[in-house]
């Protein structure tokens, strides 16, 4: 269950616009917040254009001035200042796992446009690839947060189920509807073995998506009817094409405010953020995105 929140802040104006969504999450499930800001050994005079928050002092200060305003509806709101300064900021982020407790991780991904600039090498990135805890990723600037739609893409492995089952635990706090989506390619839209199986044998492998939709269909709605029965609404949608595109074309279309996909913890987070399905996703939409460690699902409590 979510139960702590850890909201990384450097300062600027870009890494607060994960506050909305923090305070929304924090209020819906009476989580505690800690706010955590790193001290970065030789840091840079400005980030993001804004003055570097670089001493103990300064930092206090901020991390205070937001938890004071900003997160009414939490249990509880702390912060913490990373004393001794670090050379890589995204670990220090991730070791403090133990320390503060927390089991979600939100921050900005201090973007600026493109799939392959938006997260690789960055601090979010980093942060995901270094770290075993969901992270929700959201694109700046800060906008007004709520929870009435949330989409899940699935791909039939079990494994990824984990995202599935934070989706419940949000939905069950916000009564948001949960939207499952399945992503099968086109002829056109294979990449890797799946592209060279389709040049070498075509009329084999149009058959066999041709069955991975029908597949695909059965899966979701067999999902759909089990979480109906438990008091979600959930509808199912299975699309054809480039996957990334698909999903931010139906989060567009669905007005989902909140995209959750499931990842295989950090060997397969850096597959993942080589570029392929959650960076370009990230990249593409503006839909704010949960990483879930597959390796670590997120099992929803029974329903009251």
């Amino acid at each position: 269950m979510i139960k702590h929140l850890l909201v990384p802040l450097d300062g600027s104006a870009l890494s607060e616009a994960s506050i909305p969504v923090a305070s929304f999450l924090a209020g819906v499930l009476r989580a505690e917040v800690t706010l955590v800001h790193i001290i970065e050994k030789n840091p840079p005079h400005l980030v993001h254009g804004e003055a570097h928050l670089s001493n103990l002092k300064e930092a206090e200060a901020y991390l205070a001035g937001i938890a004071g305003n900003a997160f009414p509806g939490a249990r509880s709101v702390a912060w913490h200042v990373h004393r001794e300064e670090v050379k890589n900021v995204p670990a220090g982020i991730a070791l403090h796992e133990e320390e503060t407790g927390h089991d979600l991780i939100v921050m900005c991904t201090h973007g600026r446009g493109g799939a392959g600039k938006f997260l690789f090498g960055g601090v979010a990135q980093q942060v995901v690839a270094e770290g075993t805890l969901p992270v929700l990723l959201v694109k700046p600037p800060a906008r007004p947060f709520t929870l009435r739609a949330i989409l899940v893409p699935l791909d039939g492995d079990p494994e990824h189920e984990g995202g599935l089952d934070a989706a419940c635990e949000l939905a069950r706090a916000s009564g948001a509807q949960i939207r499952l989506l399945g992503v099968v390619p086109t002829m056109g839209t294979l990449t890797g073995k799946g592209s060279e199986t389709g040049t070498l044998l075509p009329g084999a492998t149009r058959e066999v998506l041709e069955m991975s939709v029908e597949g695909a269909r059965g899966y979701l709605e067999e999902r759909m009817a089990r979480l109906g029965a438990a008091g979600f609404s959930v509808s199912t949608e299975v699309v054809r094409g480039d996957p990334s595109q698909r999903i931010v074309d139906s989060a567009k279309e669905l007005n989902a405010d909140l995209i959750v996909l499931a990842t295989h913890g950090k060997k397969g987070m850096d597959a993942v953020f080589s570029g392929s399905v959650a960076n370009k996703v990230c990249g593409m939409g503006d839909t704010p995105l949960l990483l879930m460690p597959a390796t670590k699902p997120l099992r929803p409590s029974s329903r009251n």
